[in-house]
């Protein structure tokens, strides 16, 4: 048995965003640095939603917050953020080629498709949909994706570089023309160490799934 997981999103409030081209763009950005640091393989469709499917199932929770880090990292302003809904099924398949991905199916990206509607009906906007329900997760996901929603743009960005680089923070200081000081703040505004903490324990929890 092969798991897969797979990330369906659709932008919140999409319709009340002026520059869809600059959307559009910071999404296809997002999948393309998910496809370069997690082997991810996905697409955008109908203008502002998009799909991902990812290779390793232990990867599938810090993909999604990868994601929304880049949405808000170039959100316009504070009161104009972007962010999106993130439904992340697990289950058996195969990760498409590229080209076939438009007709790619099977029990993860089902299980992400029906995620993403149960998401649409409430307020959360990061969701885990397993074979076999885990409460504990769920409850965790959901304080993450409190804190997450609340990032302002200067957070996400410095998050966003966390996750991707071993920069020290001294090293962010100096890529983004900061003081140590500015970085620390950002970081502990978007509460980094509870954030990693959380990524470190649900991969995890999923690796134990394979």
């Amino acid at each position: 048995m092969t798991l897969i997981g797979v990330l369906s999103g659709d932008i919140v409030a999409s319709r009340d965003i002026a520059d869809k081209r600059k959307l559009r763009g910071t999404i296809d950005t997002g999948i393309q640095r998910l496809g370069q640091t997690l082997g991810a393989v996905g697409t955008r469709f109908r203008g502002d939603a998009f799909q991902l499917a990812v290779p390793g199932i232990e990867d599938t929770i810090v993909a999604a917050v990868l994601m929304r880090a880049s949405l808000l990292e170039h959100s316009p302003s504070r009161r104009q953020s972007w962010d999106a809904r993130i439904a992340i099924g697990i289950g058996e398949g195969e990760v498409p080629a590229p080209e076939d991905f438009i007709n790619a199916d099977g029990e993860a990206f089902v299980r992400s498709g029906q995620g993403l509607d149960a998401l649409g009906q409430g307020h959360q906007r990061l969701g885990l949909f397993l074979p076999s329900p885990q409460p504990d997760l769920n409850l965790l996901i959901q304080f993450a994706d409190d804190i997450i929603s609340h990032w302002s743009h200067n957070a996400a960005e410095v998050v966003r570089l966390s996750l991707t680089s071993d920069h020290s923070q001294s090293e962010l200081a100096k890529r983004l023309e900061r003081s140590q000081p500015t970085i620390n703040r950002r970081l502990s505004a978007a509460r980094w160490s509870l954030i990693h903490a959380f990524l470190e324990f649900t991969r995890e929890r999923l690796e134990a799934m394979k």
